[in-house]
């Protein structure tokens, strides 16, 4: 790695640390809106529809695992 690479490798994270120093430093205070906007009054709940969550999850599981298997069967075997 030469120097030019290294110093704008080391400018650049001291530019990204910048940032999310500046970021992160919020006040910790709540603000006037804070709350539970989704009900009034009441705790937090179910949003939305739970049941279809889990079966996206689900699905996009199973995708995964045929996606994986087609993909082992049809690549060609690299012996060593």
């Amino acid at each position: 790695m030469n120097v030019g690479r290294l110093s704008a490798a080391l400018a650049t994270a001291a530019a990204w640390l910048a940032i999310v120093t500046t970021a992160l430093a919020a006040t910790p205070t709540p603000g006037a809106e804070a709350g539970d906007p989704r009900s009034s009054g009441q705790g937090p709940g179910l949003v939305g529809d739970p049941l279809f969550a889990v079966l996206a999850v689900v699905v996009i599981g199973v995708t995964a695992v045929l996606v994986t298997l087609a993909w082992i069967r049809l690549t060609a075997r690299r012996n060593a």
